[in-house]
């Protein structure tokens, strides 16, 4: 089971340098100049998680694996892209193979980076990318919905279905607003269907001078009263301060986090952020093998959890061993949570909740 988000902007925000920062490699091509990203790149990032190391030290694993999400670096939208300029046609292309958007814009000044609008300003960047991904949207329907009303004028239930869909969800694209908030409760599936580029959930990644890499700056505070304005979450980062942290080694990390006032990387808020856009959650399981993290969606029940690990779990699931995270920690592992009667049977209505550790019983 993948996930992944596309990291997307205009040129020259620093989509590459967080990229390459994120992934630990020089795969994507960091140059000043726009469309330097002419193939998206694409990388797997583990997802930073303090509950696992607490888990491998208890069950003494002798490996411990990390889940992961992918990121994908697209190539730089400029103005006019829904109409084929710039790369536009491969960028839309591109954007919509992935789950989640990571919008990265601009919030430090610098003559050395030139902006393809000639000026900072990260609201107005925002709006130059949304805009073309609403007008991307609005073609598309408009495309498909003549044949579809045809079909449902000759009593094509489903094809009527997917009109009362698309109809309000054009005339909020019309008015300059997402897809995403013209989908009626339920209808979720069939929107999903269409493959819409503003109905995918967003990131919006602050890009800032490293001065403000602690605190941030105006620009970033615009950006984030913007995020809460629309529903979306928001991260402050450096890309410049992350890149140099990226080529440290990891003993050396916490130190120069330390030095510039920093709890913890902007990657990880990042990752940790695009995990939750995702609407993932994490279990695992732990032994003297291994302890390794699973990534689930949010609702998952215990037999598709099984499959995330194997399909023949899945298929021949008879129950789940479960204990929840802190209890494994309080009762120092598995014998003790036994013991004091914190590990459950769960059938296959159980919930998975994140932070479960698991050992599936199963029959093929």
């Amino acid at each position: 089971m993948g996930f992944n988000c596309g990291i997307v902007g205009l040129p020259n925000v620093g989509k590459s340098t967080l990229f390459n920062a994120l992934t630990e490699t020089a795969a994507a091509q960091a140059a000043n100049y726009p469309f330097c990203t002419i193939e998206p790149n694409v990388g797997r990032v583990a997802v930073p998680d303090p509950r696992l190391d607490t888990l491998a030290r208890i069950a003494k694993s002798a490996k411990v694996v990390p889940t992961s999400l992918e990121f994908v670096d697209i190539a730089g939208l400029v103005r006019g892209a829904s109409k084929g300029e710039g790369l536009g046609n491969q960028f839309l292309a591109n954007i919509r193979e992935v789950d989640a958007i990571v919008h990265v814009l601009r919030c430090f000044e610098g003559t050395d980076v030139t902006h393809v609008e000639g000026s900072v300003d990260p609201l107005r960047d925002a709006e130059t990318v949304e805009t073309e991904l609403m007008l991307a949207d609005l073609e598309s329907l408009e495309k498909r919905l003549p044949a579809l009303q045809k079909k449902a004028r000759g009593g094509d239930r489903d094809a009527a279905a997917h009109v009362s869909l698309i109809e309000p969800i054009m005339a909020a694209l019309a008015r300059g607003q997402p897809a995403r908030v013209a989908i009626p409760p339920g209808e979720e599936g069939r929107a999903r269907a269409l493959n819409l580029l503003t109905t995918k959930p967003v990131l919006y990644v602050a890009n800032v001078d490293e001065a403000s890499a602690a605190t941030g700056n105006a620009w970033s505070a615009k950006v984030a009263e913007m995020a809460r304005a629309k529903g979306a979450a928001s991260v402050v980062v450096s890309a410049a301060i992350e890149a140099e942290i990226a080529q440290l080694p990891a003993e050396e990390k916490k130190a120069f986090l330390d030095s510039l006032g920093l709890a913890d990387s902007g990657l990880d808020r990042v990752i940790r952020a695009g995990y939750g856009l995702l609407g993932l959650i994490t279990f695992f399981t732990a032994g003297p093998k291994e302890t390794r993290a699973w990534t689930i969606v949010r609702g998952t029940k215990a037999p598709q959890a099984a499959g995330v690990i194997h399909g023949d779990f899945e298929r021949g699931f008879i129950a789940a061993e479960t204990i929840a995270y802190d209890d494994y920690v309080a009762c120092g592992g598995e014998a003790g949570a036994r013991e004091a009667g914190k590990l459950r049977i769960e059938g296959r209505d159980y919930v998975v909740q994140d932070g479960d550790v698991m050992l599936f019983r199963f029959n093929v």
